[in-house]
């Protein structure tokens, strides 16, 4: 138990002294001084990351620099929770007395904006504050991409550097709003899948998101239009679990830029239209010993942020993947399998963590799983080996907080490996039809309600949100459940209005 300041006394062995006075910070600090002067920053985003994935923080001038890196920024320790209030009015996790937290930037994610070259931004890591009562300068447990960081550090230590490496596939719309309609929005394409005409109509904004995400590091792969008006996917190279939850927080800022300038909706949202896909976001995940981080030549001359971005892990061996061939893969592998099977309700509360998550689920045949259970190359599964080098978890959404949900899959990852907890054998049938016939399959949870009770029952997923965390989590989707058990919807003006006598 940490002790308790009094009077003038204040702390020195935190864990925010620690990190302020590690090794190599300093020339960090100094690094991006001279990045300020070179490209002429006048202004900078500290940011950090909220339990539902929103991107909050403050702007300061950048002269004021060395003073944030060296103190950090105060902020209200119940902005992770949105500062959102509950549909009594009070506010969700937090009272309005609560205390402030430190937002301390991590140099090597500065980078300045490519749509406005005099403002860059860079991600912090949260502490409480020095005058805390209980916990001063320590690491703040709501802070979902700190606990990220410690959790992938945690998991290489007691695997011997055994490490996740992520690959993101995020779906979104762009719609366009539409006046005087019953809804007000539509795509900017038609729901034609891989159709390069469709892909060629929306050229100019998929070519200014993706010069974008190259400027701020993103390893741009490959692109199409799917199949949902204006829906058009984008995806960039695969790497470690924290840069890339990073770099999808900062793809979603671009669009969201690309958008504002272009009068148009960049929609992240689960299920916009019934009938067609759905946005998903499927994480394909690999485990590796091994390999370095090197840098990929994304933008020519003197790079627009910290070089650090632009590095990738590279080489090493795949643990996951079975060298003699075929589709099975190693033991490691299926430990890795095995937890998350086991754990599969409550990752997917984490990963489709909105009402709106669910109807994805049940509009069926349209690529979205519904088994709980695992597959080679069979969609209707929620963990797919999508290759034989890695898997594919389904039940996550382009509104997923992908820290959040990186982390919990870390915290199932170690129970299969630690406890050699064995997936069963893959499922071959199309569990959708299976279900539909009425024979016994095991499903996911269809129903945020359920999902949050599948998450309460499971400790080793609520572990992965620790101190109060799990608390403010469900406290939090709670209660947008109850709003909208409380809501009238057209669906129920249309069902009842008429229905007796």
């Amino acid at each position: 138990m940490n002790k308790m300041v009094t009077g003038t006394q204040a702390r020195t062995d935190t864990d925010y002294h620690r990190d302020i006075e590690a090794p190599g910070r300093a020339a960090l600090v100094k690094r991006v001084r001279d990045k300020i002067n070179a490209l002429g920053v006048e202004y900078i985003y500290y940011q950090y990351i909220s339990i539902t994935g929103r991107v909050m923080g403050k702007a300061a001038p950048a002269r004021h620099w060395e003073t944030q890196a060296r103190k950090g920024v105060q902020t209200w320790m119940g902005g992770v929770a949105n500062v959102t209030p509950d549909f009594k009015g009070n506010l969700i996790g937090f009272d309005s007395n609560a205390m402030e937290c430190i937002a301390l930037p991590d140099p090597d994610t500065f980078c300045q904006l490519p749509w406005d070259k005099r403002v860059a931004r860079v991600f912090c890591t949260l502490y409480y504050s020095l005058e805390d009562y209980t916990s001063p300068g320590m690491y703040y447990e709501h802070d979902t991409r700190g606990n990220l960081k410690r959790f992938d550090a945690e998991f290489r230590t007691k695997h011997n550097g055994l490490h996740l490496r992520v690959g993101l596939e995020p779906e979104m719309l762009w719609l366009k709003p539409k006046a005087g309609e019953v809804r007000p929005y539509e795509g900017i394409t038609e729901a034609f899948a891989y159709h390069i005409g469709q892909f060629e109509s929306a050229r100019h904004i998929w070519t200014q998101v993706s010069d974008y995400a190259l400027a701020m590091g993103l390893d741009m792969i490959q692109g199409d239009c799917e199949d949902a008006p204006g829906q058009i996917e984008l995806n960039y190279q695969f790497d470690d679990a924290l840069p890339t939850c990073d770099r999808m927080t900062t793809y979603r800022q671009i669009c969201a830029e690309v958008a504002r300038q272009h009068g148009l909706i960049a929609c992240f949202m689960a299920k916009p239209f019934m009938g067609y896909a759905a946005n998903g976001c499927h994480h394909n995940c690999s485990v590796w010993t091994g390999g370095s981080r090197e840098m990929q030549e994304l933008v020519p001359g003197e790079a627009p942020g910290m070089e650090e971005l632009f590095h990738y892990s590279k080489g090493g061996v795949n643990e996951f993947e079975n060298k003699d061939g075929g589709w099975i893969p190693t033991e490691l592998g299926h430990h890795i399998l095995g937890g998350s099977l086991k754990h599969i309700d409550a990752l997917t509360c984490l990963g489709a963590s909105t009402v709106n998550s669910y109807r994805r689920f049940n509009d069926y045949g349209l690529w979205a799983p519904i088994g709980a259970n695992w597959g080679l190359q069979n969609r209707s599964c929620t963990i797919r080996i999508s290759s034989p080098d890695r898997f594919e978890f389904r039940a996550v959404d382009s509104m997923v907080n992908p820290h959040l949900f990186c982390g919990a899959l870390l915290k199932a990852m170690d129970d299969g490996i630690t406890n050699k907890i064995d997936p069963g054998p893959h499922e071959t049938r199309n569990v959708t039809t299976v279900w539909q016939s009425g024979e016994p399959v095991k499903l996911i949870p269809l129903n945020l309600h359920d999902a949050l009770e599948a998450l309460k029952k499971d400790d080793v997923i609520k572990s992965a949100l620790p101190g109060r965390l799990y608390e403010v989590f469900d406290e939090y989707k709670r209660d947008e459940w109850t709003r909208f058990l409380r809501e009238v919807t057209n669906w129920d003006v249309e069902r009842y209005l008429h229905c007796v006598p």
